[in-house]
């Protein structure tokens, strides 16, 4: 029959979250059957409370016990699935944590492979040489460097009391030429010169003479 009609395909194994979310679900049809047995037991008791001690009180009170144990067997059932459950949720979660390391090793030897690689590129002992020829560079142009700012025909050591001296000297040739220039030709001449300058100059009128002078 497989042959004529091909076989059928085999159907996945469930995994640990699908076997976790069937248990809740019996748990859940459990805790209502148990709801159910909850409310009998009320009205049992209720009735028991109305009645007084006789064979119709004995007859309630022993269906309440049957209701009482197969309440007990439900109960025993739910905490055998919630122990299964916790079981494969920690099941579970173990098996995402190894998969987590498994990606994360994988991820290092992927990366050790690169390092390995660009690490066989380079050369220990040229990257020392270049190393060597940069500070040889370095101090080839600090060599020139000071040498294009060496000073000409200046004293390296010079006294201070001969310069102060020279400039005592420097003043007193200063002071002599002074005396040599014209006054109205020095700095301090303007303060001398008359504050009309700039006024226009006055011409003086010639004397008038009489018309009865030198008449004969």
């Amino acid at each position: 029959m497989n042959r004529l009609f091909g076989a059928s395909a085999s159907k996945p194994k469930p995994s640990l979250t699908d076997a976790i979310a069937s248990t809740d679900l019996r748990m859940d049809s459990i805790e209502v059957k148990v709801r159910k047995l909850d409310a009998e037991l009320t009205k049992y008791r209720d009735q028991m409370r109305k009645m007084k001690d006789g064979p119709g009180k004995s007859a309630v009170q022993q269906r309440a016990l049957r209701v009482l144990k197969q309440k007990k067997l439900y109960e025993a059932q739910i905490g055998q699935l919630q122990q299964q459950t916790f079981n494969m949720e920690q099941a579970s979660l173990t098996t995402e944590n190894l998969r987590n390391t498994m990606a994360t090793v994988d991820a290092m030897k992927t990366a050790n492979k690169e390092l390995k690689k660009q690490y066989g590129k380079l050369d220990v002992d040229k990257i020392e040489q270049i190393q060597y020829e940069m500070e040889d560079l370095i101090e080839q142009a600090n060599e020139v460097q000071e040498s294009m700012s060496r000073s000409y025909g200046v004293p390296d050591e010079v006294d201070e009391a001969d310069l102060e001296a020279e400039l005592d000297a420097l003043g007193d040739d200063l002071a002599e030429e002074e005396e040599g220039i014209p006054s109205y030709l020095r700095e301090d001449a303007t303060a001398e010169l008359p504050d009309f300058v700039d006024e226009p100059p006055v011409v003086e009128k010639a004397p008038e003479v009489r018309a009865t002078e030198g008449v004969i």
